[in-house]
């Protein structure tokens, strides 16, 4: 009888110790703001419209956009907003393609927009400031131009401003386009492209949402993001030092200025999918370096893991960096377990416990986003037939997570850039590695 009571005791101090992370820092949290969520969705407020419409300056960021900056300058022409109360700015980041033509092309064929275009100096943030400068709008709104804005998003952007006078500056929602994914003809690169649709929908319409709730949204998208102006030109402006300018403006504001962000969940924004592991490698590891270089120059002096339940900024760092290390331990550490004598099948179940623990973490973000494109039938329609990616999700996320672990000691070991080594090329760096050392062993031996 102790001996089956040991091991009882003895399994499920493995089964408590493995899942303890995951369930008290994800699972439970998630449970209870998607069952908040849930309850608050159905609440619906409707926008008044002012008398008199603002004006509003559209800032497009242009760095070789030739083939996909006319679908954006057309989708702002075919936007329900007033036309002669949108300006456009096309502000060129020392581009090499044929941007000018493409833009000249567009200003032809919708005469009715006002539309300009400058050239600056290298860098998106340099260029998204002289933008700024030369804005007319009440409104600023940042485009990425590989995307294209849906007919009611500059509308709803403003009567979200007009009707929350507390709120300085938002994010909309950003999905990739459906269409895209549909053309694409690789198996493995439309899973790829289907589970970072999965991503972006649980991220904004789901956790966004949630966030914007508690007045805890961390970060607004620098590819669709809207603030007033007024209030945009009391900060420094975008900082030319970090690869993060969204996180940094978004910490300016809450941090400098005490002003409140917010998320228009029906002001949609749609960007190109991924185009490959590639652009995921270097995309993950830009967001993660600088995540950490904004964190540092706001937080350096105020982070302390006591604050991890009152400070939701102390709390986010701590999932989204501190975190990494164990969940890298749950991922590479199993196997290992097998030469400690424990049992395969034990260690199969753990496995298997976590792949339905977050499996159960993606279909509850899965049902939150759902009925938050209410508004989207069409979007609703494809995301409806979508829910089967909740099962390959944590699959994904586990290799986002390795992504910007490799992220983290790159922030400690290179300077910032925009563009940084591919998986490739750190690849064939770490076989060259590995190749010298052994060659060096090999001699130290004869």
């Amino acid at each position: 009888m102790s001996f089956y009571l040991h091991q009882f005791t003895y399994q499920l101090g493995f089964w408590f110790t493995w899942l303890l992370i995951p369930i008290v820092v994800e699972i439970f949290p998630a449970i209870y703001f998607n069952l908040v969520l849930i309850k608050t969705s159905k609440k619906h407020q409707v926008m008044q419209e002012p008398l008199k419409l603002p004006m509003v300056s559209i800032v497009l960021p242009i760095y070789n956009s030739g083939q996909t900056l006319y679908q954006c300058i057309q989708s702002i022409s075919q936007s329900t907003y007033p036309k002669q109360l949108i300006q456009i700015i096309a502000v060129n980041n020392q581009s090499t393609d044929n941007s000018f033509t493409v833009f000249n092309q567009a200003q032809a064929d919708f005469p009715v927009l006002r539309m300009q275009w400058m050239n600056t100096d290298q860098g998106k943030a340099r260029a998204l400031n002289a933008a700024i400068y030369n804005s007319m709008g009440q409104y600023i709104i940042n485009l990425d131009t590989d995307g294209w804005l849906e007919p009611n998003a500059l509308k709803r952007f403003v009567l979200y401003f007009e009707n929350h006078s507390e709120i300085d500056a938002a994010t909309g929602t950003i999905l990739t386009q459906k269409k895209m994914i549909q053309k694409t003809q690789s198996k493995w690169l439309k899973l790829l492209q289907l589970n970072e649709y999965f991503e972006y929908a649980q991220s904004f319409l789901s956790g966004r949402s949630i966030e914007n709730r508690g007045n805890r949204l961390f970060t607004m998208s620098g590819a669709f993001s809207a603030f007033r102006r007024d209030v945009l030109v009391q900060t420094f402006m975008y900082n030319v030092d970090t690869v993060g300018e969204d996180t940094d403006m978004t910490f300016q504001l809450r941090f400098r200025l005490g002003k409140r962000i917010g998320f228009c969940d029906d002001a949609m924004f749609y960007v190109e999918p991924i185009s490959g592991y590639s652009e995921l490698y270097l995309q993950r590891q830009r967001w993660q370096r600088g995540q950490i270089e904004v964190a540092q120059n706001f937080m350096q002096n105020k982070l302390s893991v006591r604050q991890i339940f009152t400070n939701f900024m102390i709390s986010r760092l701590m999932i989204d960096h501190t975190f990494i290390f164990p969940r890298l331990v749950w991922i590479t550490g199993l196997a290992m377990l097998l030469f400690f004598g424990y049992s395969p099948v034990v260690v199969s179940m753990s496995v298997v416990m976590m792949y339905v623990l977050y499996v159960a973490y993606g279909l509850m973000n899965y049902t939150s986003s759902y009925m938050l494109l209410k508004a989207f039938p069409t979007e609703r329609a494809y995301f409806k037939n979508k829910w089967w990616i909740a099962f390959t999700m944590p699959l994904y996320n586990g290799i986002n997570t390795l992504i910007r672990f490799i992220g983290i000691i790159n922030t400690m070991t290179r300077n910032a850039a925009w563009q940084t080594k591919t998986f490739k090329s750190e690849t064939r760096d770490i076989k060259n590695i590995l190749m010298a050392d052994w060659s060096q062993l090999w001699k130290d031996k004869k």
